[in-house]
């Protein structure tokens, strides 16, 4: 884990973008299309964690994204390439656009200046989407990374962030994925070799922290 010093440096909350991942009604509400998923985000704490992240990167300043991963009704465009995509299209719950399944979920609030970003297609959130225009127009250097799953979303974003050339803070307690004891063998043999990790309160800490004159 980075130093309180160094972490405050990377969350200038000018160059800093808090990246929410599919914390969507159909993922992680009470109506999830994965129950078992959504049943991990709430009691371990991701979910609620992800709402203190957001309501304190509302209140210093820092840029919020909430990534949503939907489907047309139709189906049209949308990946068949994968055991993934095609066990999503039976699932008793479809993220389809325009329902409450893709609306971001309790207990995160979404204010007007963040940005729901929607793709209709493949694993990433960051690959094939708007959020890497938005980050760059924003001037973002870190982007945390929070949501679900751990096996798969959040991977493909931080890779994807990292190999864009912007420095990835995971945020160990607000990501879940399955079984419960996948996340963290993945952050500790995976994330942790390309990404800053640290948890909620660390961060909540460094946002708020004061920063010194002449640092950006």
């Amino acid at each position: 884990m980075p130093s309180y010093e160094q972490l405050s440096e990377l969350l200038a909350p000018e160059s800093t973008v808090l990246l929410t991942v599919e914390c969507q009604q159909g993922v992680v509400g009470p109506e999830s299309a994965l129950p078992e998923l959504a049943r991990e985000a709430r009691t371990s704490g991701a979910l609620a964690n992800v709402a203190r992240l957001v309501d304190a990167a509302h209140g210093n300043g820092v840029q919020v994204i909430h990534a949503i991963a939907e489907r047309r009704p139709d189906g049209r465009g949308a990946n068949h390439n994968a055991r993934l995509f095609r066990a999503a299209e039976r699932l008793p719950v479809q993220q389809l656009a325009g329902t409450t399944a893709v609306r971001v979920a309790a207990p995160i609030e979404v204010s007007e200046e963040d940005f729901v970003v929607r793709r209709l297609h493949g694993l990433s959130p960051i690959q094939g989407t708007e959020v890497d225009a938005l980050l760059r127009n924003l001037g973002c250097r870190t982007l945390v990374v929070t949501g679900v799953s751990a096996n798969v979303a959040v991977p493909n974003a931080v890779f994807d962030a990292v190999n864009r050339g912007y420095t990835a803070v995971v945020v160990t307690d607000a990501i879940a994925g399955v079984p419960s004891d996948y996340t963290p063998a993945m952050i500790r043999h995976t994330l942790a070799l390309v990404a800053t990790l640290a948890t909620t309160d660390e961060m909540l800490t460094c946002l708020g922290r004061p920063r010194r004159p002449g640092r950006v």
